[in-house]
Order: structure tokens, then C-alpha cells, then sequence
């Protein structure tokens, strides 16, 4: 098939992108960012960072890659914040979330003698590492750990490790794993490594805002734990935080963070004061996880969630349903394969905590009218 064929098919099928243009006036409710705590438009914020006269002296880039860049300085000063934070557990920046998964599984990965086991739902990040790594690989059930013991239990005995590769909180339909039934899970069959990816919970979820993760009571059996700066955190890059000994085999092996020029420093000061930011507001998450449950209920859940899918079953109903929302005030885009599988397209809904009541009263609303 052609270049064309394929765009053509696209353009028939409802599914062909195109990049927006412009941004979105003040008489609209954008509901289509991962900013969930609703710092990316503090403009209050950016004043006091560039009003210290010493943050408008960091350098704007690195010039380099991690290990060649010869200011270190930012960099080491946010991960060692992140240390703090996550209970002294190693902490390892990279330019982005995909970088982050691309790198370390395909690094964790291929080592001889893994198997991967991922959850269906995974990001594409994740299964793109996989897939880099060349492992063997299973996917089981989004969130059936009944099958997931089944493959452990089937499995287990021919493998050195299982890496188990899950998301907290899931990026397209909003709901969360069970941290408990992974970690029970790990202890029953030792040789089994938990990878979580905590996207769309840093900064929105948890003690501080610190994600799923960093407030269980079996922290220390979370083997590796992925976190990014581009949502709630309102920046740009991402980390993970592991033990001593895999830091270092990922500087070692992770072809993403040894062959990628490093952040900005610029970008490393301002994601270390939007941690400090965030980690005092709690009023916000519990803002954010009220306009979760009115909104999740609206749309027909039982459960608060911040993030709300509304599926629609085709790519031409989900924008539809996309413009006669935006029609009414709110910005919400049409989700499509192959994001999410054939069948399921979708509006996804995704809240901040700078959305006021009355907004939320008039979205719900909104979202009777277009279902009828």
C-alpha cells in the first residue's frame, strides 16, 4: 500500500491528525490537557520563579547528553529532591515519559533470562520498549490478576525475572491497579520485578502528590517506579526511582537517557520548584477528586476518576460528540484507534482543579444534552 493509500484510508475511516492551530479563548473549558492540578496557566508561579534573579542565570540548555554536559548541578539537585521524597530511593531523569519507558524496559529487558508480563492497557511507551528489548513477552487482561498469577504460576520456574509492567492510574480510561494484589503477587513468586508507571498520578494522587506508589506500606518491593513532569507537574521530562544498583545499569544501558541531550537545567530548576508547589496542595487534589466524582458519576461510573472516558464506539460519533461540546463551551477530544482499540473510540474527559463548581454544573449538563 502507498504513502497516499494509507492517509486515504485514514481521512475515510474518521481516524487522520492533524496538528491544531491556535489555542483556546477565555470562554472555553479545556478538558483535553494532562494538566490536573491546573498550574500550566499560573502565571503567579512563573512570576515568582523569574522574579529570583538567580534562577534567570540557569542555562536554557544542556548542549550535551547526560553524561558528556559538564553543569551537572541542576540536575543532581532535582534528583536528589526526588530522593527525599521517595523514601531515599535512587532517582534518574529522563527527557520524557517515553524516553523513560523505551529506555528502561529495553535496558531491564534484555538481560537473558526475562519474560515480561504486561498489563493490555499499558501505554504505548511501554510496549514499545518491550518491544526494543526483544524479550519474550504475555500480556494478560487489563487488571486481571487472576490471570496474571496464572502466568506467574506457569511461568515462573523458567525465567531468572519477571518484569510485571503495570500503570497505576491508566491513561485512557482513568481507572487504577491494584498496588496490593502486584505486591502479594511479587512476594509469592520471588523472582518477580514490579514496574509502575505513575504518569497520571504524580502530582494529582497520594501523600504529597507523590503518586500510588510512595505511600504504600511495601514501597521498598516497587522495584521500579516512573513519574513525568509534563502533567500535573506543569514541566517538561520525566524520572524513575529505583534501588542503587539498577540507577546505575541504566546509565549504563539505557540507550534513551546515554544517547539523548539532557532537559534544559533551565527546565530542571523550574520542575524543582513546582514539586516544592505541589507537594503543599492538597486542597487542590481534593478539589480535583470531588469534580472526579460528580463528573465520573455523570458519565455513568461508580468510582470518583479525574480522568473519564465516554466511549462512543466509532471514530465519527467520537467527534461528533467532540464538536457538539465545544459548541457548548468545552474543549474535549475525540480519542481513536489506534490509541484505543477498534470499537471503543472515545471522548476523553480529563480534569484539572482550576475548573470551579459551576463549571461542572454546566459540563454535566453539557454531557446530558450531547448523549441524548
Amino acid at each position: 500500500m502507498s504513502y497516499k493509500d494509507t492517509l486515504d484510508t485514514l481521512r475515510q475511516t474518521g481516524n487522520f491528525r492533524t496538528i491544531p492551530h491556535g489555542g483556546v479563548n477565555g470562554e472555553i473549558v479545556d478538558l483535553s490537557l494532562n494538566d490536573y492540578l491546573g498550574l500550566a496557566t499560573r502565571k503567579d508561579l512563573q512570576a515568582e520563579f523569574f522574579g529570583n534573579e538567580e534562577n534567570r542565570r540557569i542555562a536554557m540548555t544542556s548542549s550535551a547528553a547526560r553524561l558528556l554536559a559538564a553543569d551537572q548541578e541542576q540536575y543532581s539537585l532535582l534528583e536528589e529532591r526526588l530522593q527525599s521524597l521517595y523514601g531515599g530511593k535512587k532517582a534518574l531523569l529522563f527527557n520524557s515519559g517515553y524516553h523513560a519507558n523505551t529506555g528502561l524496559i529495553s535496558a531491564l529487558a534484555s538481560e537473558k533470562g526475562t519474560l515480561i508480563v504486561a498489563d493490555k492497557l499499558v501505554h504505548a511507551s511501554m510496549i514499545d520498549g518491550i518491544v526494543l528489548s526483544k524479550a519474550p513477552f504475555q500480556r494478560f487482561i487489563h487488571n486481571d490478576f487472576n490471570r496474571l498469577e496464572s502466568i506467574l504460576k506457569k511461568e515462573h520456574e523458567r525465567w531468572e525475572r519477571i518484569i510485571v509492567a503495570v500503570e497505576s492510574v491508566y491513561s485512557m480510561d482513568g481507572d487504577r491497579t491494584s498496588l496490593d494484589a502486584l505486591i502479594d503477587l511479587k512476594k509469592r513468586y520471588g523472582n518477580v520485578m514490579l514496574y509502575v508507571d505513575e504518569a497520571h498520578a504524580f502530582g494529582a494522587l497520594g501523600k504529597r502528590g507523590l503518586g500510588l506508589c510512595a505511600e504504600h506500606d511495601d514501597f521498598e518491593d516497587i522495584d521500579v517506579t516512573v513519574g513525568t513532569f509534563g502533567k500535573a507537574c506543569a514541566s517538561s521530562g520525566a524520572f524513575a526511582v529505583m534501588n542503587a544498583e539498577l540507577r546505575d545499569y541504566a546509565i549504563n544501558r539505557s540507550r534513551s537517557f546515554i544517547f539523548s541531550t539532557a532537559l534544559p537545567p533551565m527546565s530542571c530548576a523550574w520542575t524543582r520548584f513546582m514539586i516544592d508547589t505541589f507537594t503543599e496542595m492538597e486542597e487542590e487534589r481534593r478539589h480535583l477528586h470531588e469534580l472526579g466524582r460528580r463528573i465520573a458519576e455523570a458519565a455513568g461510573f461508580t468510582e470518583s476518576r479525574y480522568i473519564v472516558p465516554v466511549i462512543a464506539g466509532s471514530a465519527a460519533k467520537a467527534i461528533e460528540m467532540s464538536k457538539k461540546l465545544l459548541e457548548r463551551g468545552f474543549k474535549v477530544l475525540p480519542i481513536r484507534t489506534p490509541t484505543v482499540p477498534p470499537g471503543t473510540e472515545r471522548i476523553r474527559i480529563s480534569l484539572n482543579a482550576a475548573m470551579s463548581d459551576a463549571q461542572a454544573d454546566s459540563f454535566i449538563k453539557a454531557l446530558d444534552e450531547i448523549r441524548e
